[in-house]
């Protein structure tokens, strides 16, 4: 008897669906051709260089105040020896500390990231929709966000309607 239910229920889905037009797009080839898109990628790259400089430096700092603890360890007291390993320390934590506050879950990249990206993104998704209700699809695909199409004929394919509600080519 379940397995009744369960077979009428998967035909009842497969009628509803043959009913129903499904079309797909290309998300992230229409982002690679929007502007705004190209220009946040940049901002953020370059950021991510002058947060990883920052950060290289830091630790460079680290390394060099080590090589000269170990050259001058032989004629430190062991005083000069402790507070010379706690600056070295400090200086440690302090760049994982830059490194994490930039780099880490909710760090500066992230936040940058999803600033510089909400825009964009509302504005793909809004067009998204717009041309699948204008041409009435009920379910639209993305090919390139792991929604794997391996064929679809043109007529299904909003690519170019959604790239003309966003004004590019």
């Amino acid at each position: 008897m379940k397995t009744l239910h369960i077979v009428a229920f998967g035909l009842l889905l497969l009628s509803s669906l043959r009913a129903q037009k499904v079309g797909f797009v290309d998300s992230q080839g229409l982002l690679e051709r929007m502007p705004e898109y190209k220009a946040a990628e940049q901002e953020i790259e370059r950021l991510t260089q002058q947060w990883q400089k920052e950060i290289d430096d830091l630790y460079a700092n680290v390394e060099r105040l080590f090589q000269q603890y170990r050259e001058q360890e032989p004629l430190m007291s062991p005083e000069m020896k402790r507070r010379k390993q706690e600056e070295i320390e400090a200086e440690e934590r302090k760049a994982r500390e830059l490194q994490r506050r930039r780099f880490g879950p909710n760090g500066d990249l992230f936040k940058q990231r999803e600033e510089k990206m909400k825009p964009i993104l509302d504005r793909l998704q809004q067009a998204i929709q717009s041309a699948a209700q204008e041409k009435k699809f009920a379910i639209v695909l993305d090919r390139s966000a792991g929604g794997v199409v391996l064929y679809g004929e043109g007529a299904y394919d909003l690519t170019d309607a959604v790239a003309a509600k966003l004004g590019i080519r």
